[in-house]
């Protein structure tokens, strides 16, 4: 095999399993806000505050990346609330991402913009349906 048939056979692959992963990790700060799960010493946000509204969208839009349903659209919209949430909640503590707390918040904004541009890849419902969202 040479190389340019292993990039066409694996890369659609493995960007479904960097939307896998990372909807999956995304999800859970989802779940930990609004379900308790894994527990946090913080407790849970205040109902219809912005983290509790960002809580909706991480376990609603995650679980949309995770089967790769809308993929393009969703990683856009999560692209821009991850945006939000770092020059809103992060950035004013420190200009620095590893002591603001907000480097994750800084890679799902730049995976989901690229999800946003590829698509879902291979392992996805967009590709099962036909849908314009994939690769």
């Amino acid at each position: 095999m040479n190389a340019a048939h292993l990039n066409m056979v694996w890369a659609p692959r493995l960007l479904s399993v960097l939307r896998i992963v990372a909807a999956l990790i995304f999800m859970a700060h989802g779940t930990q806000k609004l379900m308790g799960f894994p527990a946090s010493l913080s407790g849970g946000p205040a109902a219809m505050s912005l983290p509790w509204i960002a809580g909706w969208f991480e376990v609603i839009g995650g679980a949309m990346l995770v089967v790769g349903l809308f993929t393009r659209p969703v990683a856009f919209v999560l692209s821009g609330v991850m945006a939000f949430a770092y020059w809103l909640a992060h950035a004013p503590r420190s200009p620095f991402p590893v002591l603001n707390g907000g480097d994750a918040a800084i890679l799902f904004c730049f995976v989901f913009l690229y999800l946003a541009a590829a698509g879902g890849g291979t392992w996805s419902l967009d590709r099962m349906r036909g849908s314009a969202q994939t690769a």
